[in-house]
């Protein structure tokens, strides 16, 4: 039974997220503050986090921030419906993803189930894949580029492991969301593009060549270049 922290300081929200998570399968623990949400998020046995942004104490994103430094644990945020801001920040230090409030309960835990899915997926063996001195490993999950390491959050390793498994082949916006969060994305979803963004220049950094590894096919998607004679 997989245990879902919910970090809010609404209780009444908390309460009714509680009973309809506990009818949906899953364990149920909550916090109320920053502080409290960040220490109870650190604790053996969370399987996923649900992080308001406004939170006593500490707010979400700092909570989230301070959790990253630690902690791999799946984080979904929940933002105010409109703050792009928010959602843009969260997913840069690591959100797995985000649902503005108010939201349904049904959505929730849709969302929920898409990330425990995907993480059982990442702990599926798989094969190293090395490209133009890149080499990922899925079993460490790690990534280096002529040998030098190279930082991803969750999704964006999630996103370079799915190019790369698909050299030369274009991946649409649609395609690369609908594996990692099982939805399309919508006209207003630019998270896709901004974890695009921040690849290149993570991979820019850490390479020592000009050849630009992931291009952007215009109205299409985006595709990881293959070696040549591939």
């Amino acid at each position: 039974m997989p245990k879902i922290l919910l970090v809010d300081d609404d209780t009444e929200l908390c309460g009714l997220l509680d009973q309809y998570l506990r009818g949906q399968g899953f364990e149920v623990q909550a916090a109320h503050t920053g502080p409290a949400g960040l220490e109870a998020a650190l604790a053996p046995g969370i399987d996923l986090v649900v992080l308001d942004v406004m939170l006593p104490g500490l707010d979400g994103l700092e909570v989230l921030r301070r959790l990253r430094a630690q902690s791999h644990v799946p984080v979904l945020m929940l933002t105010a419906r409109g703050e792009e801001v928010d959602r843009i920040v969260g997913l840069e230090i690591g959100a797995d993803d985000y649902l503005p409030k108010p939201f349904n309960p049904r959505e929730l835990v849709a969302r929920i189930r898409a990330i425990l899915r995907r993480g059982e997926v990442a702990a599926t063996p798989r094969p190293r894949l090395r490209i133009h001195g890149v080499e990922l490993d899925p079993g460490a999950r790690t990534v280096t580029r002529d040998g030098v390491p190279v930082e991803l959050t969750t999704l964006e390793f999630d996103i370079l492991e799915q190019l790369m498994r698909s050299a030369g082949r274009v991946l649409s916006r649609d395609q690369i969301m609908d594996a990692l969060y099982e939805r399309p994305a919508t006209p207003f979803d630019r998270s896709i593009d901004m974890h695009i963004s921040h690849l290149r220049r993570k991979l820019d950094a850490a390479g020592s060549g000009d050849r630009q590894l992931i291009k952007t096919i215009r109205s299409v998607g985006y595709v990881f270049t293959r070696e040549a004679g591939e």
